[in-house]
């Protein structure tokens, strides 16, 4: 066993009505390659702030290395002087400087009071050679791609003696062959001595790299395993929180919904992203919800994304009702989709609106701007799902910030039901809001498909979509890997292909 370069115990840190880290225990070895993994809200990124010094907490102890006094790091840059660095998913460099500029930052080196350039370039250099980078370090970083400009910074960071490297979702926007490159690298300083914490929602990543696996799910510890002795199905029902034995037992709930028709509705072959969502075919028909399903990261979102345009697709064609469909939301809303996307905070709610604006909001904008809503017209449609949807608000006019989580969640779904759509994808619609929100959520899905609609149904919990879909696609490592429905649909099916077992089409 190699010696250990953090020890973090019972770390506790509160945010306003939140327990964000409950008793969280942590250790880092030299010479390891340990995943943070969990779900959104686990605790992966409080926890790295709370050992770099980003943010305060409450109780606990961290110690470095086989020390007995505890230590608080104030800020990253106090981290930093203790040789604990942090390279992030956004590169948080200066693009407009050189890539040596980037390197030497605030540590210039100097002659008679001066910048030695020739100096600095030269052990910038230096740095991107031993790091297997080569390219030239007097241009500027912007020039360069995201994978270099993360190089870039993991270089910087390892020429200030890093003796403990975090890596928060590096290979997020790589291609297979910069993620191998920066897996040679990881090795690389591993054999170095250098503890590296990666974070990452890719299971197969974790499995190619990694020596050990901490998992965290809603602020507590889960618990620390050596990757050896922990299968993928495990990990996945750790970072859920259900055993296989208890999801096999789980029946499924599902209505019967309207027999498909023969020509899809909407039909995706080969659409694929850049950078994101790997090529992947799917049909919807009417009168039918599809679900899909996959760990935060996997590609769910960019599936949803690229159907509906706002990723614009750079491989494979999408058709909606046997016509061939422009890449863009526009577009999408004329050919009758409607999409409620995943945050409804930054994507969804226009906080200074009232509940009236928010929900003729996207009704208005297929109009056009010469076609402008009457005032009546508008009460009229507001009024109308306000009361089928049963939402909770003291007038059409309160902002709709003043509405809790699941009204607004309401409004949002209020907006595309207004526009008559066809086909209406919602993307993690009951995330946040209360049991029986969430009931009336799942109901209206299987009703409206029991009237002809399609919905696509995104969620992470596995039981909803059981209840609500009558078949769901399986998303790993941003690949649609297969397809289950009729009697395959169970919990214990899901969470196999979730974690890389065998695959349906």
């Amino acid at each position: 066993m190699t010696h250990p370069l953090i020890r973090m115990r019972s770390i506790t840190k509160n945010f306003p009505g939140v327990l964000a880290l409950d008793n969280v225990d942590f250790t880092l070895h030299a010479g390891e390659i340990h995943a943070l993994m969990g779900e959104n809200g686990a605790g992966k990124s409080t926890l790295v702030k709370v050992l770099t010094g980003a943010e305060a907490f409450e109780s606990g102890e961290i110690y470095l290395g086989d020390e007995t006094q505890t230590i608080i790091n104030n800020s990253p840059q106090q981290a930093q002087q203790r040789g604990i660095s942090t390279v992030y998913q956004e590169v948080n460099l200066c693009p407009n400087l050189t890539v040596a500029e980037n390197l030497f930052v605030g540590r210039q080196p100097k002659r008679f009071g001066f910048v030695h350039w020739a100096e600095m370039n030269r052990r910038a250099r230096t740095i991107m050679e031993d790091i297997g980078v080569d390219i030239n370090v007097e241009k500027p970083l912007e020039t360069y791609s995201l994978a270099v400009q993360q190089m870039v910074a993991i270089g910087r960071a390892i020429d200030i003696s890093v003796n403990v490297l975090i890596l928060d979702e590096p290979t997020s926007s790589l291609n297979e062959a910069e993620v191998a490159k920066l897996f040679d690298l990881m090795r690389k300083l591993k054999g170095q001595g250098i503890g590296i914490i990666f974070i990452t929602h890719f299971l197969e990543q974790v499995y190619e790299v990694c020596d050990k696996i901490t998992v965290l799910r809603n602020g507590g510890l889960v618990g620390e395993y050596a990757i050896e002795t922990m299968p993928r199905k495990d990990l996945v029902a750790a970072m859920l929180g259900r055993s296989f034995d208890d999801l096999a037992a789980i029946q499924h709930e599902g209505s019967d919904i309207n027999e498909k028709s023969d020509e899809p509705l909407i039909s995706a072959q080969g659409l694929g992203v850049r950078g994101g969502v790997k090529p992947f075919d799917l049909n919807i028909y009417r009168g039918e919800v599809v679900g899909l399903a996959g760990l935060l990261g996997s590609g769910r979102t960019e599936v949803a994304r690229a159907i509906y345009g706002a990723d614009n697709p750079d491989a494979g064609t999408l058709e909606a009702k046997g016509k061939k469909l422009r890449h863009n939301p526009l577009a999408a809303m004329r050919a009758g989709m409607a999409f409620c996307p995943e945050s409804r905070k930054h994507e969804g709610c226009v906080a200074d609106l009232s509940v009236r604006e928010n929900i003729i909001l996207a009704e208005q904008t297929k109009r056009g701007v010469f076609r402008l809503m009457s005032r009546a017209e508008q009460e009229k449609i507001a009024k109308k799902y306000v009361d089928l949807l049963q939402i909770k608000t003291a007038s059409l006019e309160t902002p709709i910030s003043q509405l809790s989580g699941g009204n607004q969640q309401k409004v949002i779904l209020a907006r595309w039901l207004a526009t008559h759509p066809e086909f209406l994808i919602l993307d993690e619609p009951t995330r946040g809001i209360d049991v029986g929100t969430k009931a009336e959520i799942q109901k209206l899905c299987v009703e409206l498909a029991d009237e002809g609609m399609a919905v696509l149904f995104i969620s992470s919990e596995i039981d909803e979509m059981l209840r609500t879909c009558s078949r769901i696609g399986i998303m790993r490592d941003l690949k649609k890997v297969g397809e289950i429905s009729g009697e395959d649909l169970s919990s214990s099916t899901v969470m196999s292909m979730i974690a890389g077992g065998e695959t349906h089409e």
